[in-house]
């Protein structure tokens, strides 16, 4: 049997068992993406005299205070604006029925209130239960002792698996690279660089892009006064993932409660400067710095990976779309690439080189 349907078969078997694994796979692929992606925070702290030891404690304890903010201060404060802001969708469907209704139906003749009065009542219930799904959900977890167990241990083994991959993460790449045929290593390392270009500027970079938007909009919409401005910049930050859709719908919810809270044209004036100061400081600073033009990542095949990733895999499927969407351009663009530079895609250099043949 050729060398090539050895390979075909390994690549089919490997397919296989990660379908098999898939329950099981989750806390090794977020332990190696969390691995990857602060790695080169752990080289500079080994730059600064630190043992990789101590370079990755060091990382563990910048992420654990991260996360204490986050569990502390950030999360309790964006459930209560959660729960603020069901409380005002009674009085935007008042408004909407006895303000804007009456206006569309003059200008167009078509009752928008019709339905209104079901929408709004099953909005609001929806909306104000949205606080307590999560005690039935884990209730409903501790009830099943096996998936509660097995739940636990999959979450407690993610630092644990990040810690010993960001500690060998260097010689574990070094003795990848020493395994490799000598005759595919150029190629797989110049097409690794390349896919290490589009992974590190999407998700380390589009990551702190997408905070920092979070942060300025948070800070910018709470310093005017708006309610639930941590809860806008926050929702519009983590839809930056797709470039214009947070700004779109940060400044949508944003318009709409400044226009409820406030009423005035000032209120509104300010939340469009709060938005024009993000997307400055995005266009002119931050894509610039932190991401340049490595990505190439459509915002369409961001979707279209996260979604695909999700149906196959469930939650480890979306931990890896965006980094196996990222490979999978990088060698379509290789194979574009040596395309163009073959016979078939130029003939007249096919006929030259017969010309050229003696």
């Amino acid at each position: 049997m050729r060398k090539e349907w050895w390979v075909l078969i390994g690549a089919v078997a490997v397919v296989w068992l990660l379908f098999q694994l898939e329950a099981m796979l989750m806390p090794f692929i977020a332990g190696m993406i969390l691995a990857y992606l602060t790695d080169p925070l752990a080289n500079r702290l080994q730059c600064l005299g630190l043992s990789r030891t101590l370079a990755v404690c060091g990382v563990f304890l910048i992420l654990v205070v991260i996360l204490v903010v986050a569990l502390l201060v950030l999360i309790p404060l964006a459930v209560q604006q959660v729960r603020q802001f069901g409380l005002m969708i009674p009085g935007i469907f008042d408004w909407v029925e006895t303000v804007l209704a009456p206006q569309v139906r003059g200008w167009t003749g078509l009752d928008v209130a019709a339905d209104l009065d079901d929408v709004q009542q099953t909005l609001a219930q929806h909306w104000q239960d949205a606080g307590g799904y999560l005690a039935p959900f884990l209730g409903k977890i501790g009830r099943s002792g096996a998936a509660f167990l097995a739940w636990v241990t999959y979450v407690a083994l993610i630092p644990v698996v990040t810690f010993y991959l960001l500690l060998d993460w260097d010689r574990l790449l070094a003795n990848l690279r020493s395994m490799m045929p000598r005759r595919w290593e150029a190629d797989v390392v110049r097409l690794s660089c390349r896919c290490d270009d589009v992974l590190s500027a999407f998700l380390r970079g589009q990551l702190l892009v997408m905070l920092t938007l979070g942060a300025i909009y948070a800070v910018g919409l709470t310093a005017m006064g708006l309610r639930f401005g941590l809860l806008i910049g926050m929702a519009a930050g983590l839809a930056s993932i797709v470039p214009f859709l947070g700004f779109i719908v940060g400044i949508s919810v944003a318009l709409v409660v400044a226009f409820f809270q406030f009423g005035t044209w000032l209120a509104l004036l300010g939340v469009l400067i709060v938005f024009a100061i993000g997307q400055v400081l995005e266009s002119v600073v931050l894509q610039p710095k932190l991401l340049g033009d490595r990505i190439g990542l459509h915002p369409v095949a961001v979707i279209f990976a996260v979604l695909a990733g999700g149906n196959l895999f469930g939650f480890t499927g979306v931990l890896l779309a965006l980094p196996a969407a990222a490979v999978i351009m990088v060698l379509l663009r290789e194979l574009n690439e040596r395309y163009k530079r073959s016979s078939l895609y130029d003939a007249q250099k096919r006929d030259r080189s017969h010309e050229d043949s003696p």
